[in-house]
């Protein structure tokens, strides 16, 4: 991953709407939800939702589908998946001491970031 994708990732993740947003598109996994389900859930104004939405579409960290009427916005996890991996390319320097908290929660998360990641994508 190009660091120039990476910081625009992490700016559209550093603002609370837009990290709320994703972090209930990430626990949704590959059923999404709807535009207007976002908005009750977090309450956000429309306005406000579909500018936040637009932010996290163009820095490439969700995706959409139109069904009917609705939109319904998914996580991309192989996006998600690339920012981790570019923030822990480097992780430890020689002391596997440093990443232990890490690979602690990812234990207790039973390794999901990564095997979610083909059902999600598969998805849309």
């Amino acid at each position: 991953m190009e660091s120039s994708t990476a910081v625009q990732m992490l700016s559209a993740l550093g603002q609370e709407a837009r990290l709320a947003i994703f972090r209930l598109l990430v626990k949704a996994g590959d059923q999404g939800v709807a535009a207007g389900d976002i908005a009750r859930a977090l309450s956000v104004l429309p306005n406000s939702l579909s500018a936040n939405l637009n932010v996290l579409s163009r820095a490439g960290l969700i995706r959409s589908r139109r069904e009917g009427r609705s939109i319904i916005y998914f996580a991309d996890y192989g996006a998600m998946s690339g920012m981790l991996g570019f923030l822990l390319e480097d992780c430890c320097g020689g002391a596997p001491a440093v990443c232990a908290p890490l690979n602690a929660i990812l234990s207790r998360q039973g390794g999901c970031i990564p095997a979610c990641a083909p059902s999600a994508n598969a998805a849309q």
